[in-house]
């Protein structure tokens, strides 16, 4: 569960070895028993070399800021080096074949110490060259006798240790400006004092050459398939590189080169023989000459086949996998991505619930939420300043709940930046919010904390492997500038993308990951970084890298996407990050599941640390103050204690002076009194001159003051005068304004009392033809009736002994038609009560709007007397109107009781009139002024109806102007009310706020 810093072998126990952990602890692990043998601390920093002495007892792990021997057999410590902070650790090491221990610092120096008393034996002297760089690697001689050192530069600096002078200075070609890796070629036959030695340049070639004679034997590597690193077996036959796309490459030495080796004896000859054969066979050409290697030692391209990935096909029924909750199916949701490129804003919240299949456990989340906020957000506000109080609380619950959840949540810190784009998303649902994250984390950040607190090493080289497969040119840039995918991947994983895309962008983004495999988010990564392959091309720096990859860039998300569909399908799958994913995984529902995918031993125990470092923390801090207190004190004491004795001297010093001086002014005293004496007369003389000279000034000074104060109330009464002249004059103008503003207004309020007048006339208009039209309708109704009824008369004096049924069929087609009549008279009553109830409402608004508008009261009062009389006028017409009803109520009734009398006779032959007697008792109850139609024809409703047609026009008419009344003076009330709406808001104009937008 931790990353591996360091490796040593050869120790006395052959089966044992030493490993070297991110931890900082360094483990002896048994390759038989597979078992943990020792664990040893002490470093804290990462180790980065092991040395292991030739016995095998002893080792030294070197650090960045200390060196520490141990015992092998009771894997103790026994000495420690240690050094100043400015000036670190290169590398300490035993020499081949003695006791001596070699330290390498940052600062040039190199130190020879003796292994049995450490005490130190030499210096090496500080190189004098033109360019000065530090030394970085180091390698020396099986003999011990020559050592090699290299930096930043094309400069090798070979050193005899025996003389402890250097010896060479060794110029590599041009194409090398620095050296990352340093090792001896061995040899069997020279004794120890190799003669061959590889440098592996930072172009990842790895050349090899006589530091004699300064010659470039052979190379191995090429800017296609670099080397990272490599290692020389102890008998120099056979190098082990490992090649940037991951592969391990491992060469001959004796097919690289004839010229390093004596001839083979027969048995190396059948080996030489076989490895040609293998190399023939593996199509592996080099190409080596006498001074230098034209083409690197590589295998042909044409053996390099690249295999498309071929996803799993799923033998379950079909589209069982593609159902999502809600009535989704996946496979169509990602034929509408791949149509629209997104999901439809309104519905994407329900699409992303659907396909991370959440459970929503209230009660689970409920849980995680009572156990409150957990002390490692506490005080979140001071590293991430949320301006909304809000987004910050549901922050900081939902990082609490991820705490409590799983404990490496707690100390993650780039938790924060992973889970604050979907709080602002899902901040109105936290429980949403909470199950996006942790599904998230689960399934999209796979692998992440196998290698924690470092970040996820494993991922990373994914994303460089197929990076170093579709684009090894810009690969190669990076590498050349020192820029790892920890500067380039690592911000986009980390943050989500929410550093280098707008919030559309990002939601577009996720639209696809979460509707592809996990494994989709690493190639979104990987395309991102292709397609801004011509800006980073242009990056030398890296401070420019870094700032590319954690702020917005131009560059169009949807090429992105096409570009990681593409990567999807055309990526191997020896190097498809879908290899090392699962497929996603919903959360469990009801409980959440248990998260430990990660080393809980480092989380404990920082935990465990963090804890006992506040203890300590809050004990050192007591025990400082106490000390702080007891120092301050002793030191007041102190100086009170000095001051009091310094001042009782300067008190006895000060009273023997003053004795001294008392007697010598005594003596003085008198010779100054009698001077003094003469002094005075002088001086009064002197005092009564100035005193009358400074009399006279002064009342020249007063003259001159009152003057000049006259002067200034001459010029204030002028300036006065003349601003109360322009005052006079503006208001002059303002009122004669004021009155063209009148005037335009009366004449605005004209025109609009027109237009008023004309519409109320033509709606007028308009109410006296419908109703003319219903008097007419009415008319020919009652016209129709009385025709029915003189007919059914007729019939019945005839045959009033035929069918019985006839006659009340006739009686029902009568009573239908009364009915409808009745009905038109009724809507003609209601309508009548709604323009009351109308006239009521304006009146009581008029009343109500005539206590704001004190302006127009004058014009009020006049419009009221108009309304009085005309009101006076339609009581009179309306008692007219009652009278004339009432005198048409009772000649109706005296005609129908005539009829009555003379349909008597028929009554015994005929049971006809029943009929008529029904009408007249419904016609009483209900109200209705029913114009009886007379039998024998004599009695004509004409007249009749011709008055009342009359009335109705006349009280249709007082209605409208009364209501063209009210409309004027409603339009002068809104009038005068948006007169003084704009008068207030020009004295107070509103106050505009700038609006907040979207910050993430």
């Amino acid at each position: 569960m931790q990353a591996c810093t360091a490796l040593a072998f050869n120790l006395r126990r052959k089966t044992e070895f030493l490993v070297a952990l991110a931890d900082y602890s360094i483990k002896c692990f048994d390759t038989e028993t597979k078992e943990l043998v020792s664990w040893m601390r002490g470093h804290d920093s990462s180790v980065s070399s092991i040395s292991v002495h030739g016995s095998g007892r002893y080792a030294i792990t070197t650090s960045t800021d200390t060196a520490q021997l141990w015992d092998l057999d009771s894997f103790q410590r026994k000495r420690k080096l240690n050094v100043r902070q400015s000036v670190g650790i290169q590398k300490v090491f035993f020499l081949p074949l003695s006791n001596t221990i070699l330290s390498c610092f940052k600062d040039n120096s190199v130190f020879a110490w003796e292994f049995d008393t450490l005490r130190c034996k030499y210096q090496l002297p500080t190189p004098v060259e033109g360019s000065v760089f530090l030394y970085k690697v180091f390698a020396v001689t099986r003999d011990g006798r020559i050592f090699v050192a290299g930096g930043k530069s094309n400069h090798l600096h070979l050193w005899c240790l025996e003389s402890k002078q250097l010896m060479r200075i060794i110029q590599m070609p041009a194409k090398v400006r620095a050296v990352r890796h340093l090792e001896f070629l061995p040899d069997s036959f020279d004794g120890g004092s190799n003669q061959v030695l590889g440098v592996l340049s930072q172009d990842n070639i790895m050349r090899f050459i006589n530091i004699e004679t300064c010659k470039l034997l052979f190379d191995i590597g090429s800017h296609e398939e670099g080397i990272i690193t490599a290692a020389i077996s102890p008998n120099g036959r056979y190098i082990a590189s490992v090649m940037e796309n991951g592969n391990l490459n491992l060469y001959s030495v004796q097919a690289l080169t004839q010229d390093v080796n004596k001839p083979p004896s027969p048995t190396f000859k059948v080996v030489e023989d076989w490895s040609k054969c293998t190399s023939q066979e593996n199509k592996l050409t080099m190409r080596v000459t006498s001074g230098r290697s034209e083409q690197p030692w590589k295998p042909k391209r044409s053996k390099i086949q690249s295999r498309l990935l071929k996803l799993n096909v799923n033998t379950s029924p079909e589209n069982k996998e593609n159902e999502l909750p809600g009535g989704l199916n996946k496979k169509r949701l990602r034929a509408l991505l791949k149509g629209f490129g997104e999901y439809p804003e309104k519905y994407r919240m329900f699409v992303w619930r659907s396909l991370l299949q959440l459970p929503e456990n209230h009660l689970a989340f409920s849980s995680l939420i009572d156990k409150g906020t957990h002390s490692a957000f506490v005080n979140i506000q001071d590293e991430y300043p949320i301006k909304s109080r809000k987004l910050l609380r549901v922050l900081q619950r939902t990082l609490s709940a991820l705490a409590h959840w799983s404990a490496i949540f707690a100390e993650m810190p780039y938790i924060p930046l992973l889970a604050f784009p979907f709080v602002k998303l899902f901040q109105n649902n936290q429980l949403i919010c909470f199950e996006v994250v942790a599904t998230v984390v689960v399934n999209f950040c796979q692998h992440w904390f196998e290698y924690f607190p470092n970040p996820p090493v494993n991922v990373l080289s994914m994303m460089e492997n197929v990076l170093a497969h579709h684009d090894k040119e810009l690969l190669q840039h990076l590498i050349k500038y020192n820029v790892t995918s920890q500067v380039y991947a690592w911000p986009l994983l980390e943050t989500l993308f929410s550093e280098v895309l707008t919030r559309e962008e990002w939601l577009k983004v996720f639209d696809n990951i979460f509707s592809n495999h996990p494994s989709y988010f690493l190639m979104m990564v990987v395309a991102y970084i292709i397609c801004s392959r011509v800006p980073l091309l242009r990056c030398n720096q890296r401070a420019d890298f870094e700032y590319f990859f954690h702020h917005r860039n131009n560059l169009d998300i949807n090429i992105v996407i096409k570009e990681a569909y593409q990567l999807m399908e055309a990526t191997p799958l020896d190097i498809h990050p879908k290899r090392m994913f699962d497929d996603f995984i919903p959360l469990t529902k009801g409980q959440y599941p248990v998260f430990n995918k990660y080393p809980k031993f480092i989380v404990d125990y920082q935990t465990r640390e963090r804890e006992r470092i506040r203890q300590d923390e809050i004990e050192y801090l007591q025990e400082r103050q106490l000390m702080h207190e007891l120092e301050a004190k002793a030191h007041e004491q102190k100086a009170e204690d000095e001051a009091w004795y310094r001042k009782q001297e300067l008190l006895q010093e000060a009273e023997e002076q003053k004795r001294k001086m008392l007697l010598e002014e005594e003596e003085k005293l008198v010779e100054q009194r009698q001077r003094l004496a003469a002094v005075k007369r002088e001086l009064k003389a002197k005092e009564l001159q100035f005193l009358d000279a400074s009399r006279r000034r002064f009342l020249k000074y007063q003259q001159d003051q009152r003057q000049m104060e006259l002067k200034h109330l001459d010029d204030e009464i002028l300036r006065k005068v003349s601003m109360r002249e322009q005052e006079t004059a503006a208001a002059v103008q303002d009122v004669e304004v004021r009155r063209m503003e009148l005037e335009s207004q009366r004449q605005l309020f004209e025109q609009r009392l027109i237009k008023d007048q004309e519409a109320v006339t033509k709606e007028m208009k308009e109410e006296v033809d419908a109703h003319q039209r219903r008097v007419d309708l009415e008319d020919h109704v009652i016209q129709r009736l009385m025709e029915v009824d003189r007919e059914e008369q007729q019939k019945a004096q005839i045959v009033a002994e035929e069918k019985l049924a006839k006659a009340e069929q006739k009686r029902v087609e009568a009573n239908w038609r009364l009915q409808m009549l009745h009905k038109l008279r009724r809507d003609d009553e209601d309508r009548e009560k709604r323009y009351e109830e109308i006239a009521k409402l304006l009146h009581d608004n008029r009343v109500k709007e005539a206590e704001l508008l004190k302006a127009m009261r004058e014009a009020e009062e006049k419009k009221r007397e108009e309304v009085t009389q005309k009101r006076a006028q339609l009581e009179k017409e309306q008692k007219a109107a009652a009278a004339a009803n009432e005198h048409r109520k009772r000649f109706l009734e005296d005609r129908m009781n005539d009829t009555l009398e003379l349909a008597g006779n028929l009554q015994r032959e005929d049971g006809c009139f029943e009929r008529l007697r029904d009408l007249k008792a419904r016609c009483t109850e209900r109200g209705v002024e029913l114009q009886q139609v007379p039998m024998s024809g004599n009695i004509c409703l004409n007249d009749l109806s011709a008055s009342e047609s009359s009335l109705h026009m006349s009280l249709g008419q007082r209605r409208g102007e009364l209501a063209c009344e009210e409309r004027e003076l409603m339009a002068e009330v809104r009038r005068l009310r948006q007169k003084l709406v704009s008068q207030a808001r020009s004295r107070h104009p509103p106050t505009h706020f700038p609006a907040t937008g979207w910050t993430p």
